[in-house]
């Protein structure tokens, strides 16, 4: 097994926090495998590369030779996590938790070693808790220690409204780690709350209380606000390999490195010498390059990956098109249509206001010249290519 101090080094790389601060050092003198639990509650079929902060940490205590526990969450799914929310959360039917969780499962093995991952569902236990054993569990907790969340404390203070069942969930949660006899519990920043139950939970229950070891909420492609579907800053990790390449080369040169840290599969000390060598005049694109390699290399493969950065590299450097970009037909019910309203139809644009907002910043083009004219329209019968920013594009006939 790899020595601690190594092992220290590389774990503790991209962490927030990790309480107790000696803690993780002191189960790994115990010179055994340590159970290593992180819960995913499947909540949406598909993940982002923010999701997988988590596991690429569940990766390296996987090379180190300890047992990572894939935990998801069917049981807390059908409660909904309150973390971070301002109102109750709707919980997931069954149906959609079973088809969410067989998504997860082919997802992160593109990460972690099949063989070595032991994936567990929280419903294993908790489905066959009766109520009397649930009314139990919940005795070992305080509403005054649930009141202190920071989400449910402004939900209270604030006059909305908390439902009992929420209060469960950092209870099960915390219950999972005693089930499981973790070592060591994984979790975002917002988890931190329901990650110190576990160890008071497993301090109840006779156990040694796990460590917590909390990883920031990675930054979306603006370098801004937390990767959001919702936000579309982010990058899904099922997009396809010109798309994956793209995005990550939006990136600031700054936010590169905070992605490197957390994402990048490379030693630290490379990553440092890689800096370095920015530092010293190294084109920073060229670093930027060598990320999205290694990222759309990890959810595709090698040859994916350098056929998009070809693509990107024709496209963005040479004043290329991609090949594969979308095509479709509108209709202009026999006269023009205005170009915001062509935009918005071919799905460059979510509304007609931004396509007036991307004319403005001169961000739209039609065959490669920028659109200047807001008022502009198309006649039917024509076929160009449309582009809004850098990555979109779309090939549209008129009838």
């Amino acid at each position: 097994m790899t020595d601690i101090k190594t092992q220290l080094a590389e774990l503790y790389r991209g962490t927030d926090e990790v309480l107790p601060e000696s803690g993780l050092e002191a189960k790994l003198k115990k010179g055994r495998p340590l159970i290593v639990k992180a819960g995913f509650d499947p909540t949406a079929p598909d993940l982002h590369i923010g999701h997988t902060v988590l596991v690429n940490k569940m990766r390296q205590f996987q090379e180190y030779g300890h047992e990572v526990v894939f935990l998801i969450g069917d049981f807390t799914g059908m409660i909904g996590d309150p973390s971070g929310k301002n109102s109750t959360r709707p919980p997931l039917s069954p149906d959609d938790i079973k088809a969410n969780a067989e998504t997860y499962e082919a997802q992160i093995f593109k990460i972690l070693d099949e063989k070595k991952t032991r994936i567990e569902f929280n419903s294993n236990w908790m489905g066959d808790m009766d109520a009397a054993g649930l009314i139990k569990l919940a005795s070992h907790h305080t509403v005054a220690r649930m009141l202190e969340r920071d989400d449910f404390n402004k939900r209270y203070t604030g006059g909305q409204p908390i439902s009992i069942h929420e209060f469960l969930y950092p209870i099960v949660q915390g219950y999972d780690s005693v089930a499981l006899k973790a070592d060591v519990e994984l979790g975002g920043t917002d988890q931190k709350f329901n990650l110190l139950v576990g160890r008071q939970l497993q301090q109840d229950y006779g156990q040694e209380p796990q460590i917590v070891m909390t990883t920031p909420l990675l930054e979306g492609l603006d370098g801004v606000q937390k990767m959001s579907k919702s936000l579309d800053n982010y990058v899904g990790i099922t997009e396809a390999p010109g798309e994956m390449f793209g995005k990550l080369m939006s990136i600031s040169d700054e936010l590169m490195w905070r992605y490197f840290e957390v994402l990048s599969f490379r030693p630290l000390d490379d990553i440092i010498a890689r800096r370095k060598k920015v530092d010293e005049g190294m084109n920073p694109r060229d670093a930027k390059f060598e990320l999205a390699i290694e990222i759309v290399t990890r959810f595709h493969d090698a040859t994916a990956a350098e056929s998009a950065k070809a693509e990107f590299i024709a496209r963005f450097q040479q004043g290329a098109v991609p090949s594969d970009m979308p095509e479709m037909t509108l209709s202009t019910n026999g006269g023009q249509l205005g170009i915001a309203h062509l935009l918005k139809g071919a799905g460059l644009v979510d509304s007609t206001s931004e396509a007036f907002r991307m004319i403005k910043q001169g961000a739209v083009r039609i065959d490669g010249e920028r659109v200047e004219d807001r008022s502009l329209s198309v006649g039917a019968g024509s076929t160009n290519v449309y582009q809004v920013g850098r990555r979109r594009f779309a090939r549209v006939s008129l009838t």
